[in-house]
């Protein structure tokens, strides 16, 4: 991991779409080039995340599966 972590959402115990809609605002709440961890254990982020990263133009930096966890690290465009 080559970046530093600037905000972390936790989003565990969240199923679909409480999750990326959580993402959503965090992401108007952070500046532009800052890293957000995520923090999941609803399997449908790994499907949802991505596309929401793709889809805005954020870059996804980097996707960690740790047991029933799920972490994300997202750059804001």
């Amino acid at each position: 991991m080559d970046f530093s972590i600037d905000a972390t959402l936790d989003a565990t115990g969240l199923l679909c779409p409480e999750p990326v809609m959580l993402l959503h605002n965090k992401m108007r709440d952070i500046d532009s080039g800052a890293v957000l961890e995520v923090i999941a254990t609803d399997p449908s982020t790994q499907r949802d995340i991505p596309k929401f990263c793709s889809f805005l133009g954020h870059q996804l930096l980097e996707q960690k599966h740790q047991e029933k966890t799920f972490i994300y690290y997202i750059q804001k465009s």
